[in-house]
């Protein structure tokens, strides 16, 4: 476990001299026009005003691109999603990719400020006790992942829908993370106050 985690930091650290642009092929203005859909649960500038669904606005073209090519696949099961997923080609990912990764953010706070020492504890020095990495190895000091390892961003995203997604690596249902299995391993160790209380600290990255 310790040798899977630290080839995998290895090579986020050095996929990061890689930047964002160029890594997947695409036009924003084709991105724009094939957004229409997109806007009525992610916000029509990639922003969601509903917790249960995620901002994609700022998130990396080579994550928002995997991740529809999953729910196409089957890898990553949402009803709403595989709908819209089955009708998009190739390039019509790229360019929503493109298109949203242009987009700015929104930023939040902390979700639950009383559980801020706990999440920023586990988020930044992960936890001997459950054997687990610290989220940072990969997401970053700020969330702002990988683009080049296709790890997403995670600033600014709401708490709701970051332990929804941690409880579903955890019980084997979100699968997306392929053959290292390192969000469904790391899952599986964390306790229901762990998600809560990281969680919320990711919500209030900057």
């Amino acid at each position: 476990m310790k040798k899977k985690f630290a080839a995998l930091t290895i090579y986020v650290l050095i996929s990061g001299a890689v930047p964002a642009a160029g890594l997947v092929d695409g036009s924003a203005d084709a991105g724009r026009a094939k957004a229409i859909t997109c806007a009525a649960c992610h916000g029509p500038d990639g922003n969601s005003v509903n917790p249960v669904w995620p901002s994609i606005a700022g998130q990396h073209p080579t994550y928002i691109v995997n991740q529809l090519q999953a729910f196409k696949n089957g890898t990553r099961t949402e009803p709403l999603m595989l709908g819209q997923a089955m009708m998009l080609t190739d390039e019509d990912m790229r360019n929503l990719a493109v298109y949203f990764s242009d987009l700015p953010a929104a930023t939040k706070v902390v979700a639950n400020p009383a559980t801020l020492d706990h999440g920023e504890r586990l988020y930044r020095g992960g936890s001997r006790e459950n054997k687990t990495p610290a989220c940072i190895a990969c997401h970053g000091p700020n969330g702002r992942g990988n683009p080049a390892a296709s790890v997403p961003t995670l600033k600014g995203q709401y708490a709701v829908y970051i332990a929804a997604q941690l409880r579903a690596y955890a019980s084997g249902t979100r699968r997306s993370d392929g053959a290292t299995r390192v969000m469904r391993d790391i899952a599986a160790k964390l306790s229901e106050e762990d998600i809560v209380a990281v969680s919320s600290y990711v919500q209030g990255l900057q």
